[in-house]
């Protein structure tokens, strides 16, 4: 008899609850999972646990204590000259021509749904799941984008320029929950990041 695999998902890590939780879904669901976190600064700019900028050193710290509970591999990237050029580079220069930069988009596409992405096929993931609250919807082999079910919450509108062949390649398993449905589902996997504040700052 053969022997039998598991699929392969790989999952990006801020270390917040959002993500957290995603990697237990797919845990749950019975996926081999990876986690991956984005090293976006400094490895010695290590910030409190109090801290609202997302993808810090203490997030990196919570996404290898969270992958540790739910015993999957972690992987940390180095992507800070990346990040620098891409995102924060960027940011400067729209600004400074007066217009009004939205950083987060420029992140989803530049770093997430290329780089991550293009990481997680080369480790053999089917595709990438992240904890954005937003929805993919196939019908009649066309693939769209919509609204997630908390719209206080929605990130879609970060994602909207999103191409479809990414689409494709991605889920987002928290499109269909709440955010106190997303906390109570940590609490219930006992994650140690189940209260932990929301990352709203800007890089």
């Amino acid at each position: 008899m053969s022997k039998q695999y598991k699929r392969k998902v790989a999952v990006a890590m801020s270390g917040g609850v959002d993500s957290s939780v995603a990697a237990a879904m797919m845990v749950e669901k019975g996926f081999e999972v990876i986690g991956l976190t984005m090293q976006l600064y400094d490895s010695g700019r290590i910030t409190s646990s109090g801290s609202k900028t997302c993808c810090s050193g203490q997030d990196i710290y919570d996404a290898k204590r969270v992958s540790d509970k739910l015993g999957i591999r972690h992987y940390t990237l180095d992507y800070e000259n990346r990040f620098m050029k891409d995102v924060i580079q960027d940011f400067a220069n729209t600004y400074a021509k007066g217009m009004t930069p939205i950083p987060c988009i420029k992140c989803n596409q530049k770093m997430k749904f290329k780089d991550l992405l293009n990481t997680s096929l080369d480790l053999g993931a089917e595709f990438l799941v992240t904890g954005h609250y937003a929805s993919i919807r196939e019908e009649n082999n066309n693939i769209s984008l919509h609204r997630a079910k908390d719209r206080s919450k929605d990130q879609s509108y970060f994602l909207f320029a999103t191409p479809t062949e990414i689409l494709r390649k991605i889920t987002f398993p928290l499109g269909d929950l709440t955010k106190e449905d997303t906390r109570n589902y940590a609490k219930k996997m006992n994650l140690s990041v189940s209260d932990k504040p929301e990352s709203q700052d800007i890089c």
